[in-house]
């Protein structure tokens, strides 16, 4: 499967099983994941990128995406779970 099999050219989102997944939604996550790295717990940025990643956390469960990858970071692993 190539990415224009899943969104065609100038198609920005698709419905998978009742849910909206936007592209670049995987690749938003895991830009966020990373940042976490870089911030302290319980700052405002810290809990901006936990905010948002519990908003795509949906969409990557409804890809599959967690059916075929494993995340490292245990705070990842509970946002991933959390949409479960």
């Amino acid at each position: 499967m190539r990415p224009e099999d899943v969104l065609p050219n100038g198609v920005d989102s698709t419905a998978i099983n009742g849910h909206t997944v936007r592209k670049g939604s995987v690749a938003a996550f895991v830009a966020n994941a990373v940042q976490l790295d870089d911030l302290s717990e319980g700052t405002p940025e810290y809990e901006a990128l936990i905010a948002q990643m519990r908003e795509l956390a949906p969409a990557l469960r409804t890809i599959g995406l967690v059916d075929v990858f494993e995340a490292r970071s245990p705070v990842v692993q509970r946002i991933l779970a959390e949409a479960a």
